[in-house]
């Protein structure tokens, strides 16, 4: 069966439980997290987006994901959360891409990821203030992620030319706050590792 094309453009934000930057997005996942395992959160807002003829445009999405040890020997855990005003048809779009099903970017996933917690739809909220990305789903996930600055006043710490897999551009960045209460966890990041990344995911 032919797959079908898609894409997703906009901004992510990720929280995690590093006590440094995450030495995932240099070491291509081939060192293991600073405290010896991962558990992330991540907020998407899709500016604008597409799975063959099911608009994608205006959804904000939750990922949480936990990984045992290094990101790239898999095993990982995941679950979504999906923006209350997603159609039925966005719903089971968004499954196919984030199950890796859809290939392209996400395909990996399709390997990596060995537990699927299941999709969960939230009011979901992203905003940018004064550089501070603010990504919240009431009563699950409560974040503020802001860049750390760079040495040119106003810019901010970047990495580029990556092969990290989510973006090539990498924003380094520190959360404020962290709190992400949902599927049996209780975590809270605040102080910790942070990522902004341009969204701009294609398949298959």
């Amino acid at each position: 069966m032919r797959q079908k094309s898609w894409a997703l453009k906009g901004e992510l934000v990720l929280s995690c439980n590093c006590t440094v930057f995450c030495p995932c997005v240099l070491s291509l996942g081939n060192h293991p997290p600073t405290e010896g395992y991962c558990q992330t959160w991540a907020g998407f807002r899709i500016d604008k987006g597409h799975y063959d003829d099911v608009d994608l445009s205006g959804i904000n999405l939750g990922l949480i994901m936990e990984i045992p040890g290094y990101m790239s020997r898999g095993n990982w855990t995941a679950g979504l959360f999906l923006d209350e005003r997603a159609s039925i048809y966005a719903e089971k779009a968004i499954g196919k891409i984030f199950s890796g099903k859809a290939g392209g970017t996400t395909g990996l996933l399709d390997i990596l990821v060995g537990q699927f917690l299941g999709i969960e739809r939230a009011p979901i909220s992203y905003e940018v203030k004064d550089g501070t990305r603010i990504f919240q789903i009431p009563k699950i996930i409560d974040g503020a992620v802001t860049p750390i600055p760079g040495k040119e006043t106003g810019e901010d710490t970047v990495i580029t030319n990556s092969q990290y897999w989510i973006a090539s551009e990498i924003i380094v960045a520190k959360s404020d706050k962290s709190r992400m209460r949902a599927f049996g966890r209780n975590w809270n990041f605040a102080g910790r590792s942070a990522e902004i990344c341009k969204l701009d995911w294609r398949g298959p």
